[in-house]
């Protein structure tokens, strides 16, 4: 049994918490105490802390075993970095917006294994894009992700299980993709195209900057991530931002200064707020095309996970807290040992962890559905 501390209580904070202690010591850290009220019934320790200082993250985690941060996005490095300058080996999902291989150097100097951005997506789809790398020449790599209520309300037709801040973030920064080795940037929110999902129907996919380190870590020459959403979502979004309600440059009102992207945060936070009843799913199409064995061969993998009413928890806090959570027993189990900073594909060289992640998840009830087409 390893001492585990869990920064960060929020949906998907508190859902890896409550699955680390059925098997691990674990104690959970959040300014608000609020979020601390669904933990009370799992022997989980809580402690109120304001930690966006690194001296006390550094003095905080050192009495644990291993760290598994979900801060807030604008946080995150910061924390990260506090984290190995206290030797601590962490599992990462904050998914912050810098480098993470700014930190490697410092990751080997203190002997810290770091995995990060290991959720549903990033995560997984690394996880795979390594794991088939290695048993073919992939030509091709596509990802559809998204997270939806399973009610559609208007206009937004939408909620997020987390912050606000880090869906317009998603929104407005320029996204990456690879088109014949060269990586190409296009405005998010482009290039959109319609999907069929069984059991949802049609969805709309548009770009956006969510390949992170699998620009950079292989030799694939085409690969893309698009966002999934309700139809008609992002023309709302448009909107908003061609009349600057999502800028970043401060106005004047009233003799007050403020961003127009801060008060807008505010107003979509309680219409974008996943209530803890709220049905919703995390859907997610993964597609492989390449050679293998001599012969084209594509692979083709669907999520489909659902809001959990047993236990009342979300999807994305499931598809993405079990996959951290699947990390942290990799390590735990030294089953992973790569000493700095790992993205989720130099974990999927390995097969034997690709396996236990697969096997974890299924424990769980996420299921990952994969087909295989040969010509």
């Amino acid at each position: 049994m390893a001492n585990i501390i869990v920064l960060g209580a929020g949906m998907v904070g508190s859902a890896m918490a409550i699955d680390l202690s059925h098997d691990h010591k674990v104690t959970s850290i959040d300014y608000n105490k609020k979020n601390f009220e669904k933990l009370n019934s799992f022997g989980i320790n809580t402690i109120q802390k304001d930690i966006n200082n690194s001296k006390t993250i550094r003095d905080l985690v050192q009495d644990y075993d291993i760290v598994l941060n979900a801060v807030p996005g604008f946080m995150g490095f910061k924390t990260l970095e506090s984290v190995i300058e206290a030797g601590k080996n962490i599992v990462d999902i904050s998914f912050f917006p810098e480098d993470c291989f700014l930190l490697d150097k410092k990751a080997k100097e203190n002997n810290v294994i770091a995995i990060v951005d290991f959720g549903v997506a990033p995560g997984i789809p690394n996880l795979l894009v390594a794991y088939h790398n290695n048993k073919m020449k992939i030509e091709n790599y596509k990802c559809y992700v998204g997270g939806l209520p399973k009610e559609r309300t208007f206009p937004f037709q939408y909620k997020a299980p987390f912050s606000p801040v880090d869906v317009i973030e998603e929104y407005t920064r320029p996204a990456r993709y690879v088109e014949n080795d060269e990586i190409i940037i296009k405005e998010a929110m482009s290039d959109p195209e319609y999907l069929f999902f069984d059991g949802i129907g049609t969805l709309e996919a548009f770009n956006t900057d969510g390949l992170r380190s699998l620009l950079f870590t292989n030799n694939i020459p085409n690969k893309i991530e698009k966002t999934l959403r309700y139809p008609g979502h992002i023309d709302i979004i448009k909107i908003l931002l061609s009349a600057g309600f999502l800028s970043e440059t401060e106005i004047e009102v009233n003799n007050v200064k403020i961003s127009p992207r801060d008060f807008s945060s505010a107003i979509l936070f309680d219409k974008w707020k996943l209530n803890e009843n709220d049905e919703e799913f995390t859907v997610m199409r993964i597609i492989f095309e390449g050679i293998e064995d001599g012969k084209n061969t594509q692979y083709i993998y669907n999520l489909f996970d659902t809001y959990n009413q047993e236990t009342k928890t979300s999807s994305m806090a499931r598809t993405t807290g079990y996959s951290a959570t699947s990390a942290i027993n990799l390590v735990l189990n030294g089953i992973y040992t790569k000493i700095g900073i790992n993205p989720p594909e130099f974990v999927g060289e390995n097969d034997k962890a690709v396996d236990f992640v697969f096997d974890y998840l299924k424990d769980r009830g996420v299921i990952y559905k994969v087909e295989k087409n040969q010509f």
